[in-house]
């Protein structure tokens, strides 16, 4: 694993990250979701290096403890909050203005299409994995013949203040269970867990569903030359909600369905993802 390192931002948060590649490659942010960290690009930075991108993967906001602010007041977990930090970032690593490759999963994905709808000319390309478009997302919810509401239960169960001490109580056996479950590698919980073990960081995570106005963002369609991905067996995603992406695509748009995989992609495939991956990128130069 790539040494830890710490990004200071204009706005005074300081974020942990793994950082690989040249620093005059194009740039490609990764973004995580939850209950993840930087560790869900494991087998991402190497491959994306050794090709000559500058790859950069932070703990997000409250997930590093330098870019912590308090998860009482959610206002500080806002989605404008998340989109901002993924500009800051590109400019701290020297993208003030140009445009960088941005991927993004689980809610690093949801954060991801906010900046591709709302800031399109910064980005070269966009990759997401899991999460589908948010209007699609909303759609398949009032669906009556979906159950995507069924597949988002959790999100009403993580507004509850006791869920944090759930999660975490005796060595974080459930938080360390539902990843299990998932298909998520032994070694990879012990990362995720590592990152997200304490109860400042898990309130903090949490802090992203309780501020709700991420998870009901009504974007448009993107123009952005867009990769996504879906894995069949995803517990949290139905068919309905990541078939129905395409429709708000106006630009190159691909969807790739992963049989077989659930939603932690990264964790569970690793050379078909990062092949698709390169040659998106290459596809869409930042140049």
């Amino acid at each position: 694993m790539p040494d830890l390192q710490r990004i200071a931002t204009r706005t005074a948060l300081v974020f942990d990250c793994w950082i690989e590649g040249p620093e005059d490659g194009p740039l490609v942010l990764l973004l995580h979701g939850f209950p993840q960290s930087r560790h869900t690009w494991r087998h991402q930075l190497p491959a994306l290096a050794a090709a000559g991108f500058r790859a950069v993967a932070p703990d997000q906001r409250g997930y590093s403890p330098g870019a912590r602010p308090d998860p009482a007041i959610l206002d500080n977990y806002q989605y404008d909050r998340l989109i901002g930090d993924v500009l800051d970032l590109a400019a701290a690593c020297g993208c003030e203005s140009g445009r960088f490759h941005l991927v993004g999963h689980d809610w690093g994905g949801q954060v991801a299409w906010g900046v591709a709808d709302r800031y399109p000319d910064r980005l070269a390309s966009l990759t997401v994995l899991s999460r589908p478009h948010p209007a699609s997302f909303a759609r398949a919810l009032q669906a009556p013949d979906s159950d995507q509401k069924h597949r988002s239960r959790h999100h009403r169960a993580f507004l509850d203040p006791a869920t944090a001490q759930l999660l975490l109580e005796e060595d974080a056996r459930r938080l360390r269970r539902n990843l299990h479950e998932a298909g998520v590698p032994e070694a990879a919980v012990a990362d995720y867990v590592s990152v997200l073990g304490t109860p400042q960081a898990m309130e903090a995570a949490l802090a992203w569903y309780r501020a709700q106005e991420g998870l009901r963002a009504k974007l448009g369609t993107i123009s952005v030359p867009t990769l996504y991905f879906w894995g069949d067996a995803d517990a949290t995603v139905g068919r309905l909600a990541a078939e129905g992406t395409a429709e708000f695509a106006s630009g190159p748009f691909q969807f790739r369905i992963l049989e077989g995989i659930g939603h932690f992609i990264t964790d569970q495939m690793i050379e078909p993802v990062n092949a698709a991956l390169l040659a998106h990128l290459r596809a869409f130069p930042a140049s």
